[in-house]
């Protein structure tokens, strides 16, 4: 039986891309190869970019450093699709909850191109080699990125909440940083629906707020309802 999710707050990140060879992606790469080929088949706008992967990891006073090793999304979308077994990495990302000026958080549901149609999310995204910034991986980067991308809203518009809530599940470790807006749900749902309107292939396909742990959906994975459950305690 999997253990719960734990979740606690870092004070800072400090993440250095360190190359190295990832033995599974190697031993496994005919199975790799067949499971992203079958992938492709059913969802054809799926590409084999490259990705990164924490190899190493510790928290000390606050801070977690990590290092990082690049391979290929095939490798990482097969690694998640079997079960995220021990394999010497983890997914480490960074992913943006927007809380809104009335008390709920911003939830986007996939589309059903990607990889994880129909899952709700916080708007995130593993790191790439575009976050690389002079040999150190830069989550607030991504989340600026991912949010833009995915939302339309720039994250210069929100107040960050000082450093990260982090949601350590198995093999995945979840840097959530809470990005608060003056305005409302029903306004930021309007602006965001616009964005995804004029969006030729919007990653998704639409959106949900959380204010109360009756909003919680069965298809949020569990470190968002991990985070959720923390901060909606209250009810």
């Amino acid at each position: 039986m999997m253990e719960p999710p734990s979740v606690f707050h870092i004070d800072r990140l400090e993440l250095s891309f360190v190359p190295k060879a990832w033995d599974f992606a190697r031993e496994r790469r005919a199975e790799i190869d067949a499971y992203f080929e079958k992938l492709r088949q059913q969802k054809p706008a799926v590409w084999n970019g490259r990705v990164l992967l924490m190899h190493h990891q510790v928290v000390t006073g606050g801070v977690l450093r990590g290092q990082y090793l690049e391979t290929d999304y095939a490798s990482f979308a097969a690694w998640h699709h079997w079960g995220c077994p021990a394999a010497g990495v983890r997914d480490c990302f960074g992913a943006a909850a927007v809380a809104t000026g009335d008390g709920a958080f911003l939830l986007g549901v996939m589309g059903p191109h990607t990889v994880n149609g129909g899952q709700i999310y916080f708007p995130c995204g593993t790191p790439d080699p575009d976050d690389l910034v002079g040999g150190k991986i830069d989550l607030d980067l991504s989340v600026e990125r991912e949010l833009k991308e995915e939302t339309g809203l720039n994250v210069s518009e929100l107040e960050a909440e000082p450093g990260w809530t982090t949601v350590v599940d198995g093999q995945l470790i979840a840097q959530i940083k809470v990005l608060r807006s003056n305005e409302n749900a029903a306004v930021l749902r309007d602006r965001i629906l616009a964005h995804l309107a004029s969006e030729r292939h919007p990653e998704l396909a639409g959106i949900r707020f959380v204010a109360k742990p009756a909003d919680v959906d069965s298809a949020m994975p569990r470190f968002v309802t991990a985070f959720l459950a923390s901060r909606l305690a209250g009810g």
